[in-house]
């Protein structure tokens, strides 16, 4: 599985606390990093997930390394409790979801999720459906700017929107390239240093993989499919998903805010949670990790655990 680096693996693992004889998933098998540490950590059971079909096909050499304790699923994460449930799993004690993109989809020019690199513009994770070309070349000026402007938080989004309808008039936009070349035409260098066509990539990225209500469903999958002291475990990579993953977390622990006394439901009863917070704050990775891995810079994990005695305590 070389070109991977998982992201903040020793938190995931002391996050996640994997026990022998536990059950657990890994709803983003991607290149198999937490996987292959989480089956080494303990004689456990591990399920994975993968949208990519070109993942289950790299996954099949650890299948044979952990014969019988690790078994793939080709699908969507937001799919979990049906994909999990046709193999006969209906509860787990444990589920890690990196949100990030795999570095092997970043570094295959075909695949099209990159700008630094010229290829198809593509960016379809599951290498079906509307593609970022189709959507590039189709999308009035207005839809376009407000999916630049709400997935990307590009605040530039009209007049990138005004030249991408420019430039397709001449020719169709079909590569990364070509698109980037667009984006940067009418931008001015990005003062951090970023390429000014990274949130327009990110939110055409999002939007051709149906991201955001992707990882809402799986978040509310993973709750209902953990067991008494089981653990969900998320690392984000941008605002737009860890804001979804801190509000949800912040919900399931009752830890939203009262309503106001002079609302008649707060006088109700509030029920007691039936999940605890095991992060007060988003766990960062360290300057080491962020110098080995640039690409982890960004990471920020949150997890909680059902509360209840698990299986075998």
């Amino acid at each position: 599985m070389s070109g991977h680096i998982p992201v903040l693996l020793d938190e995931v693992l002391a996050t996640l606390a994997p026990r022998d004889g536990g059950v657990y998933l890994d709803g983003t098998f991607g290149g198999g990093g937490y996987a292959t540490a989480i089956l080494e950590q303990a004689r456990c059971t591990l399920w994975a997930i993968d949208r990519d079909p070109e993942a289950i096909e790299r996954g099949a050499s650890l299948v044979a390394k952990f014969p019988g304790r690790l078994h793939l699923l080709h699908g969507q994460f937001g799919d979990m409790v049906s994909l999990l449930d046709q193999a006969g799993v209906t509860e787990l004690d444990g589920v890690v979801l990196d949100l990030g993109v795999s570095s092997f989809q970043i570094d295959d020019p075909e695949r099209g999720f990159s700008f630094r690199h010229d290829g198809p513009l593509d960016m379809r994770m599951g290498k079906h459906g509307t593609s970022a070309a189709d959507l590039v070349n189709t999308l009035a000026e207005p839809a376009l700017a407000d999916v630049l402007y709400e997935l990307g938080e590009e605040r530039a989004s009209r007049r990138i929107a005004k030249a991408i309808v420019a430039a397709r008039l001449e020719a169709p936009i079909e590569t990364t390239g070509r698109l980037a070349e667009i984006i940067r035409s009418v931008l001015p260098p990005d003062r951090s240093g970023n390429h000014p066509a990274t949130r327009s990539f990110q939110a055409l990225r999002i939007k051709v993989n149906d991201e955001l209500r992707q990882i809402e469903d799986a978040l509310a999958q993973a709750v209902r499919l953990l067991s008494p002291g089981g653990r969900l475990v998320v690392v984000a990579f941008h605002s737009l998903e860890d804001r979804i993953v801190k509000r949800f977390m912040s919900e399931a622990t009752g830890r939203t805010g009262a309503p106001s006394r002079h609302n008649p439901a707060g006088l109700m009863t509030r029920d007691a949670p039936d999940f605890r917070l095991l992060t007060t704050r988003a766990l960062r990775p360290g300057l080491s990790e962020t110098n080995q891995n640039p690409r982890s810079r960004s990471a920020r994990l949150r997890a909680l655990e059902r509360l209840g005695k698990g299986r075998d305590t």
